[in-house]
């Protein structure tokens, strides 16, 4: 077997390769597109950093590829679909850099907190202000960490290395595993009024670009200081400019940035920031790990064995697939109702299955369901080989139960999420192609998921308060399109399902629940 190495990689990465028997090493740097495609089918794998775009027409010409591996995180530069329809598998090295980083986070903290690189670029000016660059002490502070995942917990644990308290923002974790790491789980804006250093480790999303901006720039203290080793736009860079300009926040220290490179960035030309050229895996053990990391991944592929870090779906037999794949996204609105309902931290989730799919391997199933559940806040991509595992990490317990009767319908995926506020069920099938959520709670209801807005209402079914909600808003020129109700019991425990033509602000979300016997009201988009 033949692999190709197209990119610079850490020779101890080449040198794992190479110690394999009946394996042949090519070294191939800086191959034109069209030279790469025209090699591409002498090999059986392909390892590439950054550099190299393996793209839909390179996967299309390797016939003989099994597997594609990245010597790092990201996947961007391989068409991963493409690879997925050959039955090509790709890995990478998600844990590799993952010391690197949060080393790297601390000393930016430090960096900052002593004034290190203003002060050195001062005296080496000529100038000798010892006043002007008095620094403070990370002993006894309160550092806050936004996302315990790899990096986050590494970073947790060298914080606490130097007595500081590390109290943590991140939903998605389990209080037991918060527990083992001795941090303490607050809530969002908690962690923005009581850190004194502020530190994100969560991926870049639609929920968390713009995280940070102007309005939570307003809650926090005037001694806080931000770090950001994550991904560039968690933090808004224009709000964290004038924050640190007009004196409202001490500093920040920042290493990615939404542009790269960054060298017309803002936050560069501001003096009392610290800026580093995404530094964070820039070591050589991170780049050795990396590399170590990814040979094994594409050795154990070649064997024939199973692999860790696989970053998309693996065969699936065409029975199963054929069977499944209908309810993959009957699966995925599950998971997205279930996640939008439910509050407080994660600790436990049973996925049931009833029906004929429940004779089926329904491990793809159960990784949409994860993936949906947190893909949010990870950066990983969740597939039938690494849901578990990512699950695990994040200390959360997966529990699948199957029943090939179904009382209802022909199928139904069920979910419920234990939090530490309760225990949220919802539960969905497949009718006439398209997905509905028939169960809520105790509730069972007909909810066309495709897309759209939503209102969830939890309260005491009483006279008058439906035409309370309407007259609410009606008032706020917000159209209802269906309505559906569930009690339990004549003015007893009642669930409200309003669909709507447009989504609620929050102010008049805020209105329904001033509005007795209104328990709860949740927005769900799909």
């Amino acid at each position: 077997m033949k692999i190709l190495i197209s990119d610079p990689i850490a020779k101890e990465g080449i040198e794992a390769l190479q110690a394999c028997a009946d394996i042949e090493v090519d070294i191939n740097i800086g191959l034109s597109h069209n030279k790469l495609m025209s090699i591409i089918n002498n090999y059986d794998a392909l390892v590439v950093r950054s550099e190299t775009k393996v793209t839909a027409d390179i996967i299309e010409a390797g016939t003989k590829l099994q597997v594609i591996g990245r010597a790092g995180v990201g996947v961007d530069n391989i068409d991963l679909d493409a690879a997925t329809r050959r039955g090509i598998v790709v890995v990478n090295a998600p844990a590799g850099n993952t010391i690197s980083t949060a080393e790297h986070t601390i000393a930016l903290m430090l960096a900052m907190a002593r004034n290190i690189p203003q002060s050195c670029a001062s005296l080496k000016s000529g100038q000798w202000k010892r006043a002007e660059f008095t620094g403070v002490e990370v002993r006894n502070k309160i550092v806050g960490i936004i996302g315990l995942g790899r990096i986050g917990s590494e970073v947790a644990k060298r914080a606490q290395g130097l007595e500081m308290k590390v109290i943590v923002y991140d939903p998605y974790i389990s209080p037991d595993h918060a527990r083992n790491l001795n941090v303490s789980l607050v809530t969002f804006e908690q962690l923005l009024r009581e850190s004194d250093f502020i530190s994100v480790h969560t991926t870049l999303t639609k929920g968390t670009n713009g995280l940070i901006g102007t309005k939570e720039l307003t809650m926090v203290k005037p001694t806080v200081r931000f770090i950001n080793a994550a991904r560039g736009g968690i933090i808004d860079e224009k709000a964290l400019f004038r924050a640190v300009e007009e004196g409202r926040i001490a500093g920040a220290a920042i290493d990615v940035f939404t542009e790269e490179p960054a060298v017309n960035n803002i936050l560069v030309d501001c003096t009392k920031i610290i800026v580093t050229p995404h530094l964070g895996a820039s070591t050589n053990e991170a780049q050795i790990g990396v590399a170590v990391v990814v040979a094994d991944q594409v050795l154990s592929v070649l064997m024939g064995l199973p692999v860790k870090y696989a970053v998309n779906t693996p065969h699936i037999p065409a029975e199963t697939l054929s069977m499944l794949s209908p309810y993959f996204d009957v699966a995925s609105r599950v998971g997205k109702v279930a996640l939008q309902i439910s509050d407080g931290q994660f600790e436990k989730i049973v996925v049931k299955y009833n029906g004929d799919i429940a004779n089926y391997d329904t491990s793809p199933l159960k990784a949409i369901i994860i993936k949906t559940l947190l893909e949010s806040i990870s950066d990983e991509n969740v597939n039938i080989i690494n849901a578990s595992l990512i699950a695990q990490a994040r200390g959360l317990r997966i529990i699948e139960e199957k029943d090939t009767n179904c009382e209802n319908y022909g199928n139904l995926i069920a979910i419920e999420l234990t939090t530490n506020k309760g225990v949220t069920k919802v539960g969905g099938t497949l009718m006439r192609g398209q997905p509905h959520i028939v169960l809520v709670n105790d509730f069972w209801f007909d909810i066309v998921a495709v897309s759209g807005c939503w209102l969830f209402s939890d309260h005491r079914d009483r006279p008058g308060l439906i035409g309370r909600v309407s007259s609410i808003l009606g008032d706020a020129d917000i159209n209802i399109s269906s309505m559906q109700l569930g009690r339990l019991t004549p003015r007893g425990p009642a669930l409200m399902v309003l669909e709507l033509d447009e989504c609620i602000p929050e102010e008049i979300r805020k209105l329904l629940l001033d509005v007795p016997d209104i328990y709860n009201a949740k927005v769900v988009t799909l």
